[in-house]
């Protein structure tokens, strides 16, 4: 559940904080007043791509901030062995189960848009990628947006809505549907490889083979040859080297600093007094002397290693250039050219493989496609079943929002050929008036059917959803009077399910709608400074009434106005309660 909302500087908001409690909330306003920018904070929450135009102007970035309580399924665990569980799937996943950021069973997540710059998101106060929000919220919190009639006629949209509505087996059925259509797709990728110009993969196999010669033949070893470059150097400046090492070997020496440490030692060995100071001091420098003499010696011996010797010289910068020349070809490096080397064996012994299988892949092809179909005609009969049940649910709901005689039609249709989500498309059709024969939505109906033919979908859906957090945008646009109350009802209906009771959030410009509220925020937008600010209010009683009257189209404070939201207020509060 979201307890608090805080939004700054997004759009026409300067700064505002919404205290969110269960039940429906509706937020209300006059139009332009900015009420949609709170859905726009949260689908932001939710992770949606954000435009720097969001950021108020004269603002250095927009920043939403939401006070999330723990779902009630990540600290009713009952036994040791369910938190072992959950932990093991975590880890199995990979991921971290970000709701262990919380505290005290509240988890704060942030997303703030810089005017310039790209966004960054929070979760309890640590950074984290904007994918990491869709990955903690998505589960819990469903926006639905006041088009959501358009996105509703997208057949890929009407597929996804109806096997979400039809359940667990459905959706078993539909990974098993998946596999199969996973192993026939690749057996037929395969099939197209051995199809090919037999010439062209002739010339690719002879092209492998000799890169993979060519690379043999120079025999790589990383452990000499990458240190190539530094022999050469030491070789080519052998005689430089060497008078240096002797050098410093002469200046450390006997007859240099060591011999100078020696004669500090023998002078603090000779003090006549006994102070620990000086012994200390005394035994620093023979450490130091200890030290200087293994340095002298190491580099006496490496002096004696280095010698000029203009064949071996020859012989590696003769293996430099081979190795260049490889390295131009294959890689910036020899171990790029080693990889490179390791990438042709496998694509040779997969080319290989594809002349083995060549025999029997018919045969596996025709066994997979069999199998395919068959699981494909079950997920087909699931589908036209789980449509049947859909379309009888949703009916209800449109005859209680005043389309008595629409009937919703889900056709499931064959497809010519398999696709990864079935063998088979779905259509959602509208009969709006009886004796009309099914349309799509967008031609069988108007303006305000589609809505609600869209409302009632998202309720039936919404019914099954695990989501614990609901957001409606103005899905009741286009419809007034009694269905408007309908509407209301089923929102209050859908967040007061004693099976699953939810935390509904719905941005409305209807009174029927608003009465129903648990909470009602007000939305308003005034002038201060000469700029335009915006506003978020709790009302509650008297405040409450007159802003019902001011929605339906009366003076806030005339008494008929009044009169007229009381009744209403009044006949929500009892059908609620019913």
């Amino acid at each position: 559940m979201i307890e608090e909302l805080h939004i700054r500087s997004l759009g026409v908001i300067d700064a505002t904080t919404l205290a969110l409690g269960p039940g429906l909330t509706v937020v209300t306003g006059e139009t332009g007043a900015g009420k949609t920018m709170i859905v726009t904070a949260l689908e932001l929450l939710l992770g949606a791509r954000a435009s720097t135009d969001l950021v108020r102007t004269g603002s250095e970035s927009a920043v939403i901030e939401a006070v999330l309580r723990v779902p009630s399924d990540r600290t009713s665990a009952s036994s040791e062995d369910d938190a072992s569980a959950a932990s093991e799937e975590h880890e199995e996943e990979g991921e971290e189960d970000l709701w262990d950021l919380a505290e005290d069973g509240v988890l704060i997540v942030s997303r703030e848009i810089p005017a310039n710059g790209r966004s960054r998101a929070r979760i309890g106060g640590r950074l984290v990628p904007v994918t990491a929000l869709a990955r903690l919220l998505a589960p819990h919190v469903e926006v639905h947006g006041q088009h959501e009639h358009i996105r509703l006629e997208q057949p890929a949209v009407q597929r996804r809505l109806l096997d979400a509505f039809a359940g667990q087996d459905h959706a078993d059925l539909l990974g098993l549907y998946r596999a199969a259509y996973a192993a026939w797709s690749t057996l037929q990728r395969r099939r197209r490889l051995l199809e090919e110009d037999a010439t062209s993969r002739t010339r690719r196999l002879d092209q492998l083979r000799s890169e993979q010669e060519e690379i043999d033949r120079a025999e790589i070893d990383l452990e000499r040859d990458g240190s190539i470059d530094q022999d050469i150097d030491r070789l080519a400046n052998a005689d430089a080297l060497r008078a240096a090492l002797d050098l410093a070997h002469s200046s450390a020496g006997t007859s240099g600093a060591l011999e100078g440490l020696g004669r500090t030692v023998a002078a603090l060995r000779r003090v006549p007094v006994d102070d620990p100071t000086i012994d200390a001091l005394a035994a620093r420098v023979v450490e130091v002397s200890r030290e200087l003499s293994e340095i002298v010696a190491d580099l006496a011996g490496l002096a004696s290693d280095i010698e000029a010797d203009d064949a071996r010289l020859d012989r590696l910068q003769s293996r430099k250039r081979d190795l260049t020349t490889l390295m131009r070809r294959y890689g910036a490096s020899v171990e790029a050219v080693l990889q490179h080397r390791s990438d042709v064996a496998r694509e040779l012994d997969e080319l290989a493989a594809l002349e083995v299988d060549a025999e029997s892949i018919e045969e596996d092809l025709r066994q997979a496609a069999v199998a395919l179909s068959e699981v494909g005609g079950r997920l087909g009969a699931s589908r036209r079943a789980a449509g049947a049940r859909l379309a009888d649910q949703v009916d209800g709901h449109l005859a209680e929002l005043g389309l008595e005689h629409a009937r919703l039609h889900v056709r499931v249709v064959d497809e010519p050929a398999p696709t990864p989500e079935g063998m088979d498309r779905v259509e959602l059709l509208l009969a709006a008036n009886p004796g009309e024969p099914p349309a799509r939505i967008a031609d069988g109906a108007s303006g305000g059917e589609r809505s609600r033919v869209a409302l009632a979908l998202e309720v039936v859906l919404a019914a099954g959803d695990d989501r614990g957090v609901l957001v409606f945008d103005e899905v009741d646009a286009g419809i007034g009077g009694s269905t408007a109350l309908a509407v209301g009802a089923k929102l209050s209906r859908l967040a007061r399910d004693v099976n699953r009771p939810r935390q509904v959030l719905c941005v409305t410009h209807l009174a029927q709608v608003a009465a129903f509220a648990d909470q009602h925020h007000v939305v308003e937008k005034t002038v201060r400074d000469g700029r335009t600010v915006t506003s978020v209010r709790r009302v509650g009683d008297d405040a409450r009434v007159e802003e019902l009257s001011r929605m339906l189209g009366g003076e806030a404070t005339a008494e008929a106005g009044l009169a007229h939201a009381r009744g209403l207020l009044d006949a929500a509060r009892g059908q609620a309660s019913a």
